[in-house]
């Protein structure tokens, strides 16, 4: 497939995108953090009407820096939905790249300069736990060997190359998610990354992976469940199966 065309190599302006579900106690030391690290970027919450007042939060804190935004949604619709809802917003303004992160302290806003620099040779940047040089910290055995089997199962059925094609860390030239049918992305959970890394490979751009670190929160629970595992193994097999179907296809007219 033909290379899809990158455009300007500038990043900026950058548009951090932070979804939140009863992060309460995480949103301000992470956003703290995250403007300590890039103080030219904006930050916008998406926050799905948590409970614990988190979009309450997110508004004083925007209130007291013009670099925060905060977007309110009135349910808990999943990950994917408040990401697609993020890159709308950031799209309909002059933000060069839109980039996903956790609100819950497990992405470090310090690695975030080296993930934009990739950019540079690069349309979509992979802060990647599973490249030489990146790791997890605390995570219980469980966690890492559900996470490593969740990529080998997506290489494998997909027949992609990208080492963490589930991470949540990542950074998008605009003229991807420009390109990528956003109103086409039904899933909700984390299977939501898997879908748009795998787009964006298919589109032709380039997909590049930087080492990181990543740390189990330390406050607030994980948003994993069985039905976000069980999304995943779905879809991703539906997807592995279309494309193999249109690959023996292809291969058929060509005879």
């Amino acid at each position: 497939m033909a290379q899809a065309p990158r455009g300007a190599q500038g990043i900026d302006p950058v548009l951090v995108v932070v979804p939140t579900y009863n992060e309460r106690d995480n949103i301000g030391p992470i956003l703290e953090r995250l403007l300590e690290a890039l103080p030219d970027v904006h930050a916008l919450v998406v926050d799905d009407g948590s409970p614990d007042g988190t979009g309450d939060v997110a508004d004083e804190l925007a209130k007291a820096d013009e670099r925060i935004h905060v977007m309110h949604r009135t349910e808990k619709a999943g990950l994917g939905a408040a990401y697609v809802a993020g890159f709308r917003w950031g799209l309909s303004r002059d933000y060069a790249t839109i980039v996903e992160m956790d609100a819950d302290g497990s992405h470090a806003p310090e690695d975030l300069p080296r993930v934009l620099a990739a950019l540079e040779d690069a349309d979509l940047s992979i802060g990647s736990r599973y490249v030489p040089g990146g790791s997890t910290v605390n995570w219980p055995f469980q966690r890492k060997a559900l996470s490593w089997m969740a990529n080998f199962y997506a290489r494998v059925a997909l027949g992609t190359k990208i080492k963490d094609i589930t991470a949540g860390f990542r950074a998008y030239r605009r003229t991807v998610l420009e390109k990528l049918p956003l109103d086409e992305i039904a899933s909700r959970g984390y299977c939501f990354q898997i879908d748009l890394a795998f787009r964006t490979a298919l589109a032709g751009f380039e997909v590049v992976e930087v080492p990181i670190t990543f740390t189990e929160r330390e406050v607030g629970q994980s948003k994993m469940s069985g039905s976000v595992v069980r999304e995943a193994i779905v879809l991703v097999g539906l997807w592995g199966l279309k494309r193999r179907w249109q690959q023996l296809r292809g291969l058929a007219k060509k005879g």
